[in-house]
């Protein structure tokens, strides 16, 4: 099952936890995966049930832009970060 690193910001959510197994084959499941073990992450990583402004996701190292659509894998690591911007 794909393992889903919790980004620090919500650590004290998940009980402290820095990585979770969860189930899924897109990260959007995951995600929600996540909700069903610490409900109301969910809501802090995806509010309106799209990913957070600000935060970028990747899966495998491969930062995505599919974001919340983007498929896993039973291996994948599943990363959130603040999403970089410049110009």
């Amino acid at each position: 099952m794909p393992r889903l690193f919790i980004p620090p910001l919500l650590k004290p959510y998940c009980k402290g936890a820095a990585e979770v197994v969860v189930e899924g084959t897109t990260v959007r499941e995951a995600v929600e995966s996540l909700d069903e073990l610490y409900p109301g992450v969910k809501e802090r990583l995806c509010p309106e049930g799209t990913l957070r402004a600000g935060l970028a996701v990747t899966v495998d190292q491969n930062v995505t832009p599919r974001g919340l659509s983007e498929k896993v894998t039973p291996e994948s690591e599943i990363h959130f970060l603040p999403a970089i911007g410049g110009g």
